[in-house]
């Protein structure tokens, strides 16, 4: 009886395990930094993977260590492997799920992804990052930024796109993909030796009608960075949840401000929303039914009956 209660236990630790591993592929999201122009202190392809589940500043953070910004971007930092280009890509579509699984929602964007990351030279996967839910990955690269440059962060050679959320007035912001090729171009001729630009691009998602998809403006920016003969070094990080959070907020001010918030509001639950309120009910209903086997195996274990009864008198 103790076997079964032990093989009971055993079920429980395993459905325990499973439910964590489904819960971190719909709640995480991948990374990939790449370089065709870095190479290891060896000379050789430096390629490697790192399957912890982290969060977005420790990303960040293994970005400006193993991936070397720090001296990159630090104009007090000198090295002998300097790029022109820091680039960095957050995108609003990719899930961990579509990575490892060949059924992805956008096969283009990660054979794009798969192409430059593995004819690099230098190359790291982070592909489980737990989505920042306070912060926008944007706003901790900043933050990464002035952690590892604290005197001399070089303000002047970052440049954002529109639609990164960004507080610092300071920062020049571009509007399209065709002003940042313009940028690009027009600071190849005027960077000094030795500098290297960061260039972020925030997706708009696939909602807007007037943005590139991510794929393109990942393609067409290094081909253009190619083209022109500059060393590059880039991010390519997914940051979805942000991005549906706020553009639902976003609707519901909008809808609210014409009078129609009690007509125009849709209540209905998207595929997200779905699927959170079926792994949850999964959940609570598998744990109710262990704790009524593990405690009906306990209640025969203790059940204490004789081994053999006497034989009654006659009278």
């Amino acid at each position: 009886m103790m076997m079964k209660i032990q093989i009971g236990v055993l079920a429980f630790l395993v459905a325990i395990s499973a439910i964590e591993f489904g819960l971190t592929s719909a709640n995480t999201v991948p990374a990939f930094l790449w370089s065709p122009h870095l190479q290891s202190a060896n000379g050789e392809v430096d390629e490697g993977v790192n399957y912890q589940v982290m969060s977005a500043k420790d990303l960040v953070g293994s970005v400006f260590t193993q991936g070397g910004w720090s001296n990159l971007l630090c104009s007090e930092k000198k090295v002998e492997q300097a790029v022109d280009v820091a680039l960095v890509f957050i995108g609003r579509e990719l899930l961990s799920s579509d990575v490892s699984s060949k059924k992805n929602s956008n096969p283009a964007l990660v054979n794009t992804l798969n192409t430059l990351f593995t004819a690099s030279n230098f190359s790291l996967a982070f592909p489980y990052i737990a989505a920042p839910e306070e912060e926008r990955m944007e706003t901790l690269l900043l933050s990464g930024l002035k952690e590892a440059c604290p005197h001399n962060v070089g303000v002047r050679n970052i440049v954002f796109s529109d639609s990164c959320f960004v507080e610092d007035g300071t920062i020049q912001k571009l509007s399209d993909l065709q002003s940042f090729k313009d940028h690009l171009l027009a600071r190849r001729e005027t960077r000094k030796e030795g500098e290297t630009d960061l260039v972020v691009l925030c997706s708009e998602g696939s909602e807007s009608a007037q943005s590139h998809s991510e794929r393109e403006s990942i393609s067409e920016l290094v081909s253009s960075l190619e083209q022109a003969g500059s060393k590059y070094t880039a991010l390519y990080v997914s940051d979805p949840y942000w991005y549906t959070s706020y553009k639902t907020l976003q609707r519901f001010l909008a809808e609210s401000g014409t009078g129609n918030s009690s007509v125009g509001v849709s209540t209905t639950c998207d595929e997200l929303c779905k699927f959170k309120s079926s792994l949850l009910e999964g959940i609570l209903v598998g744990i109710v039914f262990l704790l009524i086997l593990i405690s009906g195996l306990c209640c025969m274990a203790g059940i204490d009956t004789p081994t053999r009864f006497e034989t009654p008198q006659d009278s």
